[in-house]
């Protein structure tokens, strides 16, 4: 079998599925990305650069439709020099976000497609609004995002089917599409991703070594920034550090901006933050440690007492699954994505987003009655054992992936209970 993936963060979410259908001798695996980084065994990178202008001279709100045609329109010419080099996939795998998908049925026209529908984006009931602070409502939200879901709707269009990580996620899409998206997660390794009493970490800037003995806060995001509820985890940590003298936050992330609009006043939110809170936050006991590698983060998750995961209904994070893997005690957001995964006092301990005393009160709870969260940890890694393991997942991928080879219809997955909470945003 022939397969090309589309995705311009090489491998990003299709990393299992493309190393799984690799390692099969038979097939071969093409891989169209802007990412000149990071290579998977027998997996071959094309490399495409979309024809970019600093000022397209249209409309705001049209400015990332032309950047996506011209994503779309630089994909489509790689595809075309596989086929005049006579290579024509059995099947097409790509995210349509960008505008990646748009016209690759225009070169291979009788190949399925099979499309990641990440996001529909809606002008209330979701991430826009959400935080007044940073976030807040606008008059003109909802002709901006409609123009920002024509890339949505235009690549559904161009495909034969489509896939979501979660019930939410699906559940944002028109009930018209959602007939022909799949709930399907990429899938977590959770034999890496797995508890160990026994790890270890050592923080290179005060050589200080932390075990699971120590109580040790962590956070993790691929940018420091409110979508991920930073500004909530910074304010709580005066509190916190106050009633945990022995206590020790690990913050992993970047000082970029993955969503959202940068702060204000300029500079970063990690800058903004420990301004804000001035001497009120001891800085000798919180590690800001930038991008980590892989096996660094999930050494990380290993020594974790509490780990604080945030998020505006959104796209949930790998990081926050991981984190249950690794059988993390998870304080999380009491948003809609996250409550898909984590139940209150079942597998974590949920909270309001925007409350940071309630956060500080959580993590102390953690730590005042260690014995009474074991069950928690253990409930944590069952979870995705259970639903999210890659020995259940990569099956159901290989089964969607048949189905439309052979041009069977697949059955998209029943909703649950986010995707019929999802449905009065119609």
């Amino acid at each position: 079998m022939v397969v090309i993936f589309i995705h311009q963060n090489f491998p990003a979410q299709y990393v299992h599925l493309a190393r799984h259908l690799a390692a099969i001798p038979r097939n071969r695996v093409y891989f169209i990305t802007q990412s000149e980084h990071n290579q998977l065994p027998r997996v071959i990178k094309l490399i495409y650069k979309p024809h970019t202008v600093p000022n397209p001279g249209c409309h705001a709100y049209t400015e990332r439709f032309d950047a996506a045609v011209r994503t779309g329109l630089a994909v489509a010419e790689v595809c075309r020099r596989l086929r005049n080099g006579g290579i024509v996939p059995d099947i097409l795998v790509g995210h349509c976000g960008w505008g990646e998908t748009l016209f690759v049925k225009d070169v291979f026209p009788n190949t399925p497609l099979l499309a990641n529908f990440e996001y529909f984006y809606h002008a209330r009931g979701a991430d826009v609004g959400f935080d007044p602070e940073f976030s807040p409502a606008r008059s003109e939200d909802g002709p901006r995002l409609d123009v920002r879901n024509a890339v949505n709707r235009l690549s559904f269009a161009a495909c034969d089917w489509g896939h979501a990580a979660s019930a939410w996620q699906r559940g944002l899409f028109p009930l018209t599409m959602q007939s022909s998206i799949s709930l399907l997660h990429e899938g977590i390794d959770c034999a890496r991703a797995c508890p160990d009493p026994n790890a270890w970490l050592k923080l290179g800037r005060d050589e200080v070594v932390l075990t699971r003995a120590d109580e040790v806060i962590t956070y993790v995001a691929r940018n420091l920034e409110p979508y991920r509820g930073f500004h909530v985890l910074m304010r709580a940590l005066p509190e916190v550090l106050r009633r945990r003298p022995r206590a020790r936050v690990l913050i992993a992330g970047g000082d970029g901006y993955s969503y959202g609009d940068p702060p204000p006043q300029g500079g970063t939110f990690r800058e903004a933050l420990c301004a804000e809170l001035g001497d009120s936050l001891d800085l000798n006991r919180v590690h800001f440690l930038g991008h980590v590698p892989y096996d660094f983060f999930l050494n990380l998750l290993q020594v974790s007492s509490v780990h604080v995961y945030l998020s505006y209904p959104f796209v949930m994070s790998w990081s926050g699954l991981e984190a249950m893997a690794a059988g993390c005690l998870v304080v999380g957001s009491a948003t809609a994505p996250v409550l898909e995964v984590l139940r209150d006092r079942v597998n974590g301990l949920a909270v309001d987003f925007f409350d940071a005393k309630a956060l500080a009160d959580r993590i102390d709870e953690v730590f005042e009655h260690p014995d009474r969260m074991r069950g928690l940890r253990e409930a944590a890694r069952d979870t995705m054992v259970k639903n999210f393991d890659l020995t259940r997942l990569l099956p159901r991928w290989t089964d969607l992936l048949g189905a439309l080879v052979a041009g069977r219809r697949p059955a998209p997955e029943l909703p649950s209970e986010g995707l019929a909470m999802q449905t009065q945003l119609r």
